[in-house]
């Protein structure tokens, strides 16, 4: 028996600097999509600021009933306010997305961990640190789901030489642990790029997932703004698609644009890029 879970996985909003055009047709996107769970890894806001988390907050209720699990960024944490940042930096956040900043979404057999890689004393990077590895392992080992994700802001892995410096620090202890802990996937953002890469060694070879930025102008490389559609083929071999949705300036609307396909054996998982030719692939949303 097979059955599929739908992800949604957006990041790096960074509300204040949002396209009224492209929030709207990204709302279209997943109401049309009606994912099972709607995974936003970070840098909600551009600032920190109370107004932005506001806006963020408008914009995730207005996807109800779909559930949303909000993890915090770099960005997120005030840049200018040193005293709320030494003393309380994740205070609007909190108050926005309430006080969990590594919530924990379950259904019948997947589970989605949240990690929050960020630090108030590291201005971008994000931190892995010892007793964050050794406790995230133990919440995989523990949660029942045969399909773990570990959700974070800070990618394990980069796609080019020169964002390897942008991933998480402590990075290469962690994909280590949580992997040998059943880890199958990781969903991250920062770099505003997407891609999809195998990472760790046999036999626990798993998943990493990048997600460009949603709805903000501050896109790199001249990429449009873009967010992916993960979904889980649970049962014999676990199977992953991992669609990219780029944003159409001329039809204002998201339109499947890139597929990877990743497929679970006795090394672990494997990635590929997958067709675009099937009948849903090109079908705006």
């Amino acid at each position: 028996m097979t059955a599929m879970t739908r992800i949604a996985h957006i990041s790096d909003t960074h509300f204040g600097t949002e396209q009224p055009r492209v929030c709207a047709a990204l709302r279209d996107a997943l109401l049309h999509e009606s994912p099972d769970l709607v995974a936003l890894t970070g840098d909600v806001t551009q600032r920190a600021r109370a107004s932005q988390f506001r806006a963020a907050r408008i914009f995730v209720d207005s996807l109800s009933p779909l559930p949303v699990l909000v993890l915090p960024g770099n960005h997120d944490i005030p840049l200018f306010d040193f005293v709320t940042r030494l003393a309380a930096p994740y205070r609007n956040f909190r108050r926005h997305f309430g006080a969990d900043l590594a919530p924990l979404w379950q259904s019948g057999q997947v589970a989605v961990l949240g990690f929050n890689s960020t630090h108030r004393l590291r201005h971008k990077n994000g931190v892995i640190a010892p007793d964050d590895v050794d406790a995230i392992a133990s919440r995989l080992a523990a949660v029942p789901q045969t399909f773990k994700i570990v959700a974070l802001h800070h990618p394990l892995a980069s796609a080019t030489a020169e964002d390897i410096h942008n991933c998480a620090r402590g990075k290469d202890a962690a994909i280590d642990a949580w992997t040998a802990a059943g880890a199958d996937l990781f969903l991250s953002g920062h770099i505003h790029l997407a891609y999809c890469l195998a990472i760790g060694r046999a036999p626990h070879r798993a998943v990493a997932a990048n997600a460009g930025t949603a709805v903000s102008h501050r896109r790199r490389r001249g990429m449009t703004n873009s967010f992916n559609l993960v979904d889980l083929v649970i049962g014999g071999q676990h199977s992953l698609r991992i669609t990219r949705l780029d944003y159409d300036t001329a039809g204002e609307e998201f339109v499947a644009a890139h597929r990877w396909m990743a497929t679970r054996g006795p090394a672990g998982w494997t990635v590929t890029d997958g067709k675009m030719g099937e009948p849903d692939a090109a079908k705006p949303y």
